[in-house]
Order: structure tokens, then C-alpha cells, then sequence
């Protein structure tokens, strides 16, 4: 088949497919199947061919909904890196993937020159920097359309998952077909719809927005920086009927004022929707639709409706179509209602595995590596993680790696970095440090930020002797957070 633009474009060519609320700027399938057509010239004439990866390094912005649909007609694989991850941390999964080019903005130019190596760096404003090429600049080459397959790769997301080191996720044509349609069948779907995108589109709940609502001939609405005032207006002068939030987000709107009620849900996810915040929700007539997803499984594995919710505020409610649910023992047999065990998952979302990785996946099961159980009516609690992995503001910090990163100072002997409940944030990172000799907190905040995103950088840092351990050795991490919390008061 064509790839899906061009497909969307004969079907619906006048209807509204983007809109950037902050601009007004508008584009129809047609609009943006032109633009596409360009970028993915551009792309071509600097030497993206069939089967390349394209990195991009940016926010959420009209030109990433057209360098999604450009690469796919180019028969590339597109490959979004956080944005907001320092160079060196961007360094460690550029050479994983080798792009072919890297795409970024004004904004992040020096970042992507820094990260890029022998990798060339070209940029959808006008570039500051020698290394640089402005992508307007570029001549276009005509593109012949590449057939898109399901199985083919259609992104590749970093996520922390649950092990450690962050793994480069396969994520397939089939992946994110099958979700936007099982999406559908949950929230629904009716013509005039408009989905609000002001998630980044380098997580797999802000670049599925763009592809469900091509899939569904309907619009996204992009406001790339969250900001809960200028979020409200344009819920209410844009006539937004979906939006996707991670919690953090709901409770900064509700705390802003009333949201219009032209809403006809609100997906949240990215993190634990605690029941306080379902209930207030609802409360304020938010039609709220606590999630549980993953890149791994192209976003939402399951989604609660507002029944739900009344009825069971701590659940994230039930399975999505296409999607097999298990509660599994350690020896993989599953478990029955109201046992507590790790939660898998089987179906037509799951992603193929990682890059590393040269064939599909052929367990039955993905082991997400969380902890919950079903009731009696289906629904899925999550418990817990099977790792210490940390989710603030739904961005994924893994310990070890703010571990390495304080223990490069050299007056550090050893630390541990735990996840701290956190109002705000769902969870904030804290590190008990050991110091061979006296450290600010302001020095090593000031050392970290250089080598640290600034959502893994810890909130909470305290100062100890020793840390403290188990009989049998190991750090004892609940003694790290009482002695963290003790460091608060």
C-alpha cells in the first residue's frame, strides 16, 4: 500500500488535519501531503534512502508531524531522541541507532552538533552554526513513494523500561495501526474530533496523537509547551474533544480552573493516576481516562472509562482490543483473580523487541516488569515495579544512571538514588551521597547538571557516613528513603 498520508489525502483531501493553536496556522490532508512530499526531497536529496534511520531532536512542532509522514514515504525509519537529554547522553543512543542525518531546531542545534559525530546535522530553522544545514536550503529530489508494509519499522523509541540501560524499541506499522484502532474502540472516534497534542512527540503517547487521528481522517491540535493557562483557552476556543496528560499535567489544569466541556475524554497516563486525582476529575466533569502503556506495546495496554472509574477509582480499567492480559507467577503460569503477580501482555501492539534484537519476538508473553492483579470484574491494578525504576512527570529515570553520574565527582565515595513519592511529579529521584570530603549540595547540583537531564537530576540529596545495608550486603533502599525524608523535615 501507499504510504498512509497519500492514502488519507485521496480519501479526505479538505479536511482540517493540523492546527497549531499557538500560530493558527492550519493544514488541510492536502496541505499536508504537499509539505510532505517536500520534506521527504529534502530528506532524499541529502541521502535518506529506503531502510535509513532518521534521528530528530526536538519538540513537538508541525515540521515533526511532517518529518513523521516524509519518512515513512521515504520507506525510513524514524528514530525520535529525547530532546531534553544532554549530549552525552545523546551520544550513547545516536551510535546505537547510526541515523542517516540528524533533524533539529534552533533550539537544539548546539545539542544535536555536539551529539552528532560524523553524523550530518541539518535543521528546520535557519541554522547558527557552521556544522549545521537548513533543510529549507536543500533542493528537493522527486520522491517515488516506497510501499509501506505492517511489518516495517515504523520508529524507534528509547525507553529505560524496567532493566536499566536504555533500549532502542522496535515499534512497527502493525504496532501503531492496531493501537489507533483498539484506542478507537475504547474512547471512540466521530468526525469532527480534535485530539490536543502537547505531549513530546519522542514518547510513544505524543507521536501516536499525530498517527491515530491520520488513521481516523480527523485533527491534531498542537500547542507544543505545556502551560495550563494557554492550555484552557485552547480547550476552549479550539473545541478540543480528546487530550492526552500525564497526571502531573491533569492536576495543573484542574488547579488552573475549569476545563470546557467540550472534552469528550481526557487520556492520562505516563504514570500512576492516583484515585484522589480520578475522583476530582470527575468531580469537575473532566471525562477522565486513566491509562497503563508502553512504548513497548505502541502505548495503551489498557484504559479505564469514567464508569470505570466511579466504580473502581485505582484501576486502570480493562484490556483494549487485540490485547491479551495475564497476571503471571514467577514460573510463568498465570495467576488468578485477586492474585498479585507480574503483569504480561500478548497481542497485536507488541512491539517486535528491541533493535539489538535481529528477530521477532516468539515468547508468548511481554513481561512489562510490573507488579499488579485483576478483579473480579477484569480490571488491572498496578501495583508496583519489578525494578526501582523511577517515573517523574512521565519521563523514565533509571538509578544507576544518576548513580554513575554522581559518582564521577571525585570527592564521592558512593551513593544510592531512590524514587520519592512525590505530590507534584508522581515521583522525584533523591540520592544519599558518601563524601571523602565536604560537598555542597549547590556544587554537586552544579556538577550533575552537566552531565544530567534536568528531570533526572535528584530533587532531594542528603549526606551520610555510610549507606545503609541488608544482612546480606545490599543497599537497604527503604533505610535510603526514611533517612531522605528524615533530611526533608
Amino acid at each position: 500500500m501507499r504510504d498512509w498520508l497519500a492514502v488519507r489525502r485521496a480519501a479526505t483531501p479538505d479536511t482540517l488535519a493540523l492546527l497549531d493553536a499557538t500560530t493558527d496556522d492550519r493544514r488541510t490532508y492536502a496541505d499536508l501531503d504537499d509539505a510532505v512530499e517536500e520534506v521527504a526531497g529534502k530528506l532524499q536529496a541529502l541521502g535518506v534512502n529506503a531502510g535509513d534511520a532518521v534521528g530528530v531532536v526536538m519538540e513537538t512542532r508541525p515540521a515533526y508531524v511532517e518529518l513523521l509522514w516524509a519518512v515513512q514515504r521515504l520507506g525510513a525509519t524514524l528514530v525520535p531522541f529525547n530532546a531534553r537529554l544532554t549530549p552525552a547522553e545523546l551520544i550513547d543512543q545516536r551510535t546505537t541507532i547510526d541515523p542517516a542525518v540528524l533533524v533539529t531546531d534552533r533550539d537544539h542545534e548546539e545539542t544535536a552538533v555536539d551529539a552528532g559525530g560524523r553524523t550530518p546535522v541539518v535543521s528546520v530553522d535557519e541554522p547558527t552554526l557552521a556544522e549545521t544545514r537548513w533543510l529549507d536550503a536543500t533542493t528537493p529530489q522527486t520522491v517515488e513513494s516506497v510501499g509501506v508494509s505492517l511489518s516495517d519499522t515504523a520508529a524507534v523509541l528509547f525507553t529505560s523500561g524496567t532493566t536499566g540501560e536504555p533500549t532502542a524499541i522496535r515499534v512497527t506499522a502493525r504496532n501503531v495501526l492496531a493501537s489507533a484502532v483498539a484506542s478507537a474502540f475504547r474512547l471512540g472516534v466521530v468526525p469532527d474530533d480534535r485530539w490536543l497534542l502537547c505531549l513530546p512527540m519522542y514518547h510513544m503517547g505524543g507521536l501516536s496523537i499525530p498517527i491515530r487521528t491520520m488513521v481516523y481522517g480527523t485533527t491534531t491540535v498542537l500547542h507544543g509547551e505545556f502551560d495550563p493557562g494557554p492550555i484552557l483557552r485552547t480547550l476552549r476556543e479550539r473545541s478540543i474533544t480528546g487530550v492526552s496528560l500525564v497526571p502531573t499535567m491533569l492536576e495543573r489544569l484542574l488547579d488552573a480552573g475549569p476545563v470546557d466541556d467540550s472534552l469528550r475524554f481526557a487520556l492520562v497516563g505516563g504514570g500512576p493516576t492516583s484515585a484522589e486525582l480520578a475522583q476530582r476529575a470527575l468531580a469537575a466533569g473532566v471525562p477522565i481516562h486513566p491509562t497503563y502503556g508502553m512504548t513497548e506495546t505502541a502505548s495503551q495496554i489498557t484504559t479505564a472509562t469514567p464508569r470505570d472509574v466511579e466504580a473502581a477509582p485505582d484501576s486502570v480499567g480493562r484490556p483494549l482490543v487485540g490485547t491479551d492480559l495475564a497476571i503471571l507467577d514467577g514460573a510463568g503460569s498465570r495467576l488468578d483473580r485477586g492474585e498479585q503477580g507480574e503483569i504480561a501482555v500478548s497481542g497485536w501492539t507488541v512491539s517486535p523487541g528491541p533493535v539489538s534484537e535481529s528477530s521477532r519476538r516468539t515468547d508468548e508473553w511481554f513481561r512489562t516488569g510490573d507488579v499488579g492483579y485483576r478483579d473480579e470484574k477484569g480490571r488491572l491494578y498496578v501495583t508496583g515495579r519489578a525494578s526501582e525504576l523511577i517515573v517523574t512527570g512521565g519521563e523514565n529515570v533509571v538509578p544507576g544512571d544518576v548513580r554513575a553520574a554522581i559518582l564521577a565527582h571525585p570527592a564521592v565515595e558512593d551513593a544510592a538514588v531512590v524514587g520519592l513519592t512525590d505530590a507534584e511529579w508522581g515521583e522525584r529521584v533523591g540520592a544519599l551521597v558518601v563524601t571523602t570530603e565536604p560537598v555542597s549540595k549547590g556544587t554537586l547540583r552544579s556538577f550533575l547538571e552537566e552531565r544530567l537531564a534536568g528531570f533526572k537530576l535528584p530533587r532531594t540529596v542528603a549526606f551520610a557516613d555510610a549507606l545503609p545495608r541488608t544482612h546480606s550486603g545490599t543497599v537497604d533502599r527503604e533505610v535510603v528513603r526514611d533517612q531522605l525524608r528524615e533530611a526533608e523535615r
